[in-house]
């Protein structure tokens, strides 16, 4: 090989290792500047997270608001169920249940209450003491508030015989029960628009079982009852829309005389909150309205204010119960009064 050939090689390989040695350099510092690059990242990922974000968090802000979504179903009559059905231009309610109703008629009365606040002409069909279910399979002569419970006053509607209700009611203490049998016999159905169905928690109290799965209309639980009455009214009058009222929050009164939270007690059959979905259930499976006062209306929070015992509503408790039926069922009067 001649020696400037040689020289020239040497020359060429040096600068080939030059530009490897070069490269790999190169290569490092871009590792070392992408590892700074998430390292920096990641400490300031890990500031922020440190500092948080400002709350808008005020310990000493107060609501009365429930902060529990009402479970109402509310469900329109289906415009086949007025064929047929003559309108006679006049809104008519009828109301079937026990205390809420029975108790305190008058301006504070709830049926009263409904009227003023809807218009409407409002039947007041109720009967102290009663319960949704019945004490007994069959009736007995020995226990009478069981022909005014709510599946035997939902058969003498829809059959038009009142015979057994006015001969219990012959036999009760309470001069309204007559009264209320004698107006209900005279009450012309087909008139009727609209059914509201409310109970208290006294069947909660009173122990009644809550269903029977083998028996989804047995009239002795509390869903059982309604189904069977429900039913029987849709049969006989399809025109008439049914809501149904849930009870609201109550107390069970233990053996030393002592409050108990009805949502914490369970006497037998659940509490009061497990008797609502079974009421909520009940009413999906007949199609028809149901509004929720439990979590809606009068609640473990705020029935102080409504309730004058564990169980009874003052004027301003059939007030509440009024206005969450004229929300749900006539809602242009609602809107209507809030834009005049």
């Amino acid at each position: 090989m001649k020696p400037n050939q040689e020289i020239n090689n040497r020359e060429t390989e040096l600068t080939s290792k030059k530009e490897k040695r070069s490269f790999h350099i190169n290569i490092h510092i871009v590792l070392l500047c992408i590892i700074v690059l998430i390292a920096g990242f990641s400490a300031y990922r890990l500031y922020k997270w440190n500092k948080g974000v400002p709350s808008d968090y005020d310990p000493n802000y107060q609501t009365t608001d429930f902060d529990v979504e009402a479970m109402d179903n509310i469900i329109p009559l289906a415009p086949d169920k007025l064929e047929g059905h003559e309108d006679d231009g006049v809104t008519t309610i009828l109301c079937l249940g026990d205390d809420p109703f029975s108790l305190d008629q008058g301006e504070g009365g709830l049926a009263e209450q409904i009227a003023a606040k809807t218009g409407a002409t409002v039947y007041n069909g109720s009967f102290t003491g009663t319960t949704m279910a019945a004490q007994f399979e069959s009736y007995n002569d020995g226990y009478i508030l069981d022909a005014f419970s709510f599946s035997y006053v939902a058969q003498s509607l829809a059959s038009g015989d009142f015979d057994l209700m006015k001969t219990a009611a012959s036999y009760s203490y309470d001069e309204a029960f007559p009264r209320t049998t004698a107006m209900l016999e005279g009450i012309d159905m087909n008139t009727v628009d609209i059914l509201c169905i409310m109970y208290d928690g006294s069947d909660y109290i009173n122990k009644r079982p809550c269903d029977d799965p083998n028996d989804p209309e047995a009239i002795i639980t509390y869903t059982g009852a309604l189904r069977s009455g429900v039913r029987a009214i849709q049969e006989a009058y399809p025109h008439i829309r049914i809501v149904v009222m849930s009870h609201t929050f109550c107390h069970t009164i233990n053996e030393e005389g002592n409050f108990e939270n009805g949502d914490r007690v369970d006497l037998g059959n659940g509490t009061l909150s497990h008797y609502l979905q079974k009421e909520l259930d009940a009413t999906s499976d007949c199609g028809v309205s149901f509004i929720d006062n439990f979590y809606g209306s009068v609640n473990e929070d705020n029935y102080l204010d409504y309730m004058t015992d564990y169980i009874h509503f003052n004027d301003a408790g059939r007030e509440l119960l009024a206005d969450r039926f004229v929300q749900c069922i006539f809602p242009d009067l609602v809107s209507d009064g809030a834009d005049e």
